[in-house]
């Protein structure tokens, strides 16, 4: 089948590409990536960010079956279980992958049928025939697995007349099976699909998604990958999701509209990410209900006019090599987390005070306040990511961190950079007042130390201001140390510094359980962002695969494994 071109209206180039080679073609061109390993490395880890937001299924092939209960019951040779009423067993057979589900047919008669109407969990990886990988990581196109999953879907969804609550497909080459992702939809609509997940495997990314997607109204959670969204403009005036909370877009092909759609049309909407938009992204938040956005591998402006809600703007791989990324805060009493923020690289506007001008307009007057306009009091948890060894860069952090007061939590991330200018040494002592720095940070956690001198002055700043600090992780880069000798030289400088908290206890993490990627920016984890019950989405932390090096401010260096 011929790929579709995006209409000529959108008059923008695509980030990504369309097609594999587009792609490929594409990182290059935007990454500066040469090498072809590299490259496929690269869109190896693309999908694989995609894959990792999906949830995981309500069914599972591995779940444990067996109770307590059930194994002290007397084996007498009744069956008590098909005596149960029909409800009841229409509710245990939902709880299955649609394979066994199917197969409690012959159990006994009483069994018989019951799988037809009870609720049905479809997802392409429980319905693959054993002999074929179940990775979600093989290739696309119109191979033996795509070809598989469609069939094993579509006979599922015709054999089944009851609702299908969940549906998870990631393995299909719908481009090559337009007719029946159009009929899937259709009867998913129809059978009120709570939990949608229907991505294009994996490419071309413009292949168009059909609009039967729109009719699922009753879906709670939609993810979406590798598509072209129709124009929503031509949909019925009455197209909405009224009961939506979850939207994830990755490697979407959208207009500025058709992203505004969402937001406008999901009056419950909570959390929305998009990862690697093929355009740049303009969101304009006017929402009474979000509050977590996450932007992961895409460039564009974001506008918080009005979300009362809102408590965490997250953003991570957001910069682009040649432009400029901007975020204006408006309306947003609630935002309390704001993440990973590039100073150097990133705009932020608040109110209508661009910070970036601001910045260099208090540099160059060597002036140490702040406008209350230029304000956030609400931002509890912090972080960033500088080059410390980019003189420039540097010197917007501190004016940057005046920004942000309250802030409790700070995490900094260091980025490896050849080294430009030269710091002069009293910076840091001339900043002036940073109010979070001073009265407010609990916890800083500093990733990727190497022990340049960058980095250690600024170490020092912290430790000598933050008179409320608890707790200092400095995660140790260990490969950037030519000996252990290095390494402890560098760490000792640290325990030696006069401390402006007493009660502050210093920790090495020698072995971080969450490295850099390869593209040199912190690992990050979207579905675990997005999960209201993660209280430190940029903690990434194994503890299991760690040794720590304590050290107490308030007494000499001790070293405990």
């Amino acid at each position: 089948m011929p790929r579709r071109s995006p209409p000529a209206t959108m008059g923008q180039e695509p980030l990504m590409g369309h097609s594999m080679s587009e792609m490929l073609a594409g990182l290059q061109r935007r990454l500066g990536m040469d090498n072809p390993d590299l490259l496929g490395m690269a869109t190896g880890e693309l999908l694989e960010l995609m894959y990792s937001a999906i949830p995981e299924p309500p069914v599972s092939p591995v779940a444990r079956l067996a109770s307590a209960v059930a194994a002290r019951a007397p084996d007498d040779g009744v069956d008590r279980i098909s005596r149960l009423p029909d409800q009841i067993l229409r509710n245990v057979v939902s709880r299955l992958p649609a394979k066994d589900a199917a197969r409690t047919g012959a159990l006994a008669r009483r069994w018989r049928g019951l799988w037809c109407s009870a609720p049905l969990v479809i997802t392409d990886e429980h319905v693959l025939p054993g002999s074929l990988p179940a990775g979600r990581m093989s290739p696309g196109g119109d191979d033996v697995v795509s070809k598989a999953v469609v069939a094993a879907v579509s006979r599922a969804m015709a054999a089944h007349q009851g609702p299908i609550p969940s549906f998870h497909l990631t393995r299909g080459h719908m481009a090559s099976h337009e007719a029946e992702a159009e009929r899937w939809l259709k009867l998913l609509a129809a059978k009120g699909v709570q939990e949608l997940v229907f991505f294009n495997h994996p490419w071309p990314c413009d292949f168009p998604l059909p609009a039967a997607a729109f009719s699922c109204v009753s879906v709670t959670h939609l993810q979406l990958g590798c598509w072209r969204l129709p124009n929503t403009a031509a949909l019925p005036r009455n197209a909405r999701f009224p009961h939506l909370k979850e939207l994830v877009l990755s490697f979407i092909l959208m207009r500025d509209h058709d992203l505004a759609f969402f937001v406008e049309k999901s009056p419950v909407l909570e959390r929305l990410t998009i990862i690697g938009s093929q355009l740049p992204v303009r969101l304009r938040l006017v929402s009474r209900s979000l509050r977590c956005v996450q932007l992961g591998l895409c460039k564009g402006v974001v506008a918080v006019v009005d979300a009362p809600r809102l408590e965490r703007l997250l953003m991570w791989m957001t910069v682009h090599h040649k432009e400029r990324s901007r975020i204006k805060i408006g309306h947003a009493p609630n935002l309390r987390m704001l993440g990973y923020w590039q100073p150097a690289f990133h705009d932020l506007e608040i109110g209508s005070t661009v910070i970036k001008v601001l910045i260099y307009a208090l540099y160059i007057k060597e002036s140490t306040k702040v406008r209350p306009s230029t304000i956030v009091p609400t931002v509890r948890m912090l972080a960033l990511e500088v080059k410390f060894e980019v003189c420039n860069d540097v010197q917007i952090v501190p004016c940057f961190l005046k920004c942000f007061p309250n802030v409790e939590t700070l995490h900094v991330y260091s980025q490896k950079a050849e080294p430009t200018g030269k710091l002069d040494i009293m910076f840091w002592q001339e900043a002036g007042p940073i109010e979070c720095v001073d009265s407010h940070v609990k916890t800083f956690v500093f990733q990727q130390f190497r022990g340049k001198r960058g980095e250690l002055m600024f170490l020092k700043f912290i430790a000598e201001r933050a008179q409320v600090l608890k707790e200092m992780f400095v995660m140790m880069d260990l490969e950037s140390f030519s000996s252990e000798d290095d390494m402890k030289t560098k760490m000792k400088l640290l325990t030696m510094v006069n401390w402006a908290s007493k009660d502050c206890m210093l920790i090495f993490v020698m072995n971080p359980g969450y490295p850099a990627s390869p593209q040199g920016s912190p690992s990050w984890s979207f579905h675990k962002a997005s999960d209201p019950s993660c209280m430190d989405p940029f903690d990434l932390r194994t503890v299991e695969d760690e040794s720590w090096v304590f050290h107490d401010s308030s007494s000499p260096v001790s070293y405990d494994d």
